[in-house]
């Protein structure tokens, strides 16, 4: 979903801020962000509940800073060149691109898919992924969003993050993917505990039916939490006899790649 809760266009609503107008822009990059097929005006402005004619004035200003770019035929938007420019600047100013050799050796030694992931709000997004030789995998590209709490990753980033009822208790509704999905709050609780007590997490098919997934944080000397990192694959090559070795593998990687990566400000 691509939706914000402050972008109505009602003709009586008092000048937008600055920032309001930035939340909008936003809110219009994040649709396109996740339709791989472009996206129209019309469905743009129905998504965001902007009016046509704001949408249009907004996906003007991003064409011309080339954030958006329009197919001629089709008049659909997609992402455009500039982030191209600004993601690889990104990539390495934090760090990520001189992880990536580290993630390669990881997948090379597992022989499964590796994944990077940050924290943003209550999902993780993915920032880097290495996929798996093996015909039967299972990975997930960069930039996909997963909510915390189905997601080993994101188990790890709840247990290192601070007070563990707290973090449960901005969460929301834990919405269930599986039959396996952790949906109680007390059951969660005692999962995160074990998590920071054993240093990495697992999840045993609690978003996808026969997947798992095993992470660990990605801690600085400092204590400041920058990621985490995930071996996932199918339930057949991911047994329980092989976690303590995979967590083994994941705990020298994260302690590698930590002091390569910049921590950020907050989530």
């Amino acid at each position: 979903m691509c939706e914000d809760a402050d972008v109505t266009d009602a003709p009586s609503s008092p000048p937008r801020s600055g920032a309001q107008a930035v939340e909008r822009a936003l809110g219009v990059l994040r649709c396109v962000e996740v339709d791989d097929h472009g996206v129209s005006i019309t469905e743009l402005a129905q998504r965001t509940g902007l009016t046509v004619s704001t949408t249009h004035r907004l996906t003007r200003t991003l064409t011309e800073a080339d954030l958006l770019i329009q197919d001629p035929r089709t008049e659909r938007y997609q992402l455009g060149p500039a982030l191209v420019v600004l993601g690889r600047k990104a990539e390495q100013r934090l760090g990520y691109r001189q992880t990536l050799p580290l993630l390669e050796e990881l997948a090379a030694v597992t022989g499964e898919s590796i994944n990077l992931g940050i924290r943003s709000g209550n999902e993780v997004r993915v920032v880097l992924d290495v996929v798996s030789p093996q015909p039967l995998r299972f990975s997930q590209e960069p930039g996909s969003r997963v909510p915390v709490h189905v997601s080993a990753m994101g188990k790890c980033l709840l247990a290192n993050s601070g007070d563990i009822d707290d973090e449960i208790n901005r969460l929301g509704d834990l919405v269930r993917a599986t039959h396996r999905t952790i949906t109680d709050r007390d059951q969660l609780r005692r999962e995160l505990e074990l998590v920071r007590e054993r240093g990495w997490a697992l999840n045993d098919e609690e978003r996808n039916p026969g997947v798992r997934a095993i992470a660990a944080p990605v801690l600085q000397p400092g204590g400041g939490l920058v990621g985490a990192v995930a071996i996932q694959g199918p339930t057949v090559r991911i047994t329980d006899n092989r976690l303590p070795e995979l967590a083994a593998l994941l705990g020298e990687t994260t302690h590698r790649i930590a002091p390569l990566l910049v921590a950020p400000s907050g989530h």
